[in-house]
């Protein structure tokens, strides 16, 4: 049994398409780490969600991942208002940024963990003013990091993205796949047999 340790319903969605057999426990909290290295921020606290969830259970093996927004070293992460939210997006505009996801996998019957992480780099688009307050309107970049949704209407911005596509959605699927391969879960197989 596979368990997404998240409420993120692109993470959700991104299994559903899969067409494989999960559970959705959101872990009953969000930690949080004093550390200014994106990578060690992204890994933490994926395995911190994963642990949370994999304490409940007595078997399953559970997932967890964070996704954050990087712009020269600097972590842009979900606006808390719509100046927040424009000001991630002045800053985004024109410019490159990483979109790095910590992802965790815990066998909950036996403790064992494997952590690891995804980087993709992403390019803007220069943003008009009107773009940016058009875009707040939609209420899109609330509860994202960076302020932005890829796969939402924020793609009319994008310009090239280097990495995996996944990842910068919030759950780099080909990662996935490998580590759970190394706990002898074959998401190929279970695709191809129904879930």
């Amino acid at each position: 049994m596979l368990v997404l340790a998240s409420s993120s319903p692109r993470r959700i969605q991104l299994l559903k398409e899969l067409g494989i057999k999960f559970r959705v426990i959101p872990p009953p909290w969000e930690t949080d780490i004093k550390s200014e290295d994106p990578v060690e921020v992204a890994r933490y606290v994926a395995l911190e969600k994963a642990r949370a969830v994999a304490g409940f259970l007595t078997e399953g093996i559970v997932i967890g991942a964070d996704t954050i927004v990087v712009l020269e070293g600097k972590i842009l992460g979900k606006p808390r208002s719509e100046e927040e939210a424009r000001s991630f997006l002045r800053q985004l505009s024109g410019r490159v940024h990483e979109v790095i996801t910590g992802i965790a996998i815990i066998n909950a019957a036996t403790n064992e963990e494997l952590v690891d992480h995804e980087v993709s780099r992403v390019k803007f688009a220069e943003l008009s003013q009107e773009e940016i307050e058009l875009y707040i309107k939609s209420g899109e970049p609330f509860d994202k990091a960076g302020g932005y949704a890829i796969q939402g209407i924020a793609r009319l911005f994008i310009e090239w993205i280097e990495g995996d596509y996944y990842n910068v959605v919030g759950l780099p699927i080909r990662k996935l796949y490998s580590m759970l391969k190394r706990f002898g879960y074959d998401l190929l197989k279970e695709v191809i047999s129904g879930g």
